[in-house]
């Protein structure tokens, strides 16, 4: 398994707990582990009292593109609230490729980056 794979592991995992407070029906689509929203598998469903609210993906330097952006207009089409991670320094970028897309007013951007700090 490549870093950036790693990495957007971790992040999904790491969101599904840190969204656990806010939302009471979080499933993943990692590994072995898949769920569907209408015929599409998002990182993470994002749900409420049997209600989907959010659908989140969490993108890696290799991820942000124009064909990954046409993935998201898709899912942004399907009736929950759209919610990008990006690396900290792609979000502009990020952004950017939405614009395009028609998407700017449809989709939220986060972002998250990895501290090393060398004594």
């Amino acid at each position: 398994m490549d870093n950036e794979q790693l990495i957007h592991d971790w992040m999904v995992s790491h969101l599904k707990g840190r969204l656990s407070r806010d939302y009471n029906d979080i499933r993943m689509n990692l590994g072995n582990e898949q769920h569907e929203f209408n015929g599409h598998h998002p990182d993470l469903i994002l749900g409420n009292h049997g209600i989907v609210l959010a659908l989140m993906e969490v993108e890696t330097e290799s991820t942000i593109n124009e064909k990954q952006a046409a993935n998201w207009k898709t899912l942004a089409g399907l009736g929950a609230k759209l919610i990008l991670m990006v690396p900290r320094a792609y979000k502009a970028k990020v952004i950017d490729l939405l614009w395009k897309q028609g998407l700017a007013d449809k989709a939220s951007v986060g972002s998250y980056e990895l501290n090393v700090s060398m004594p």
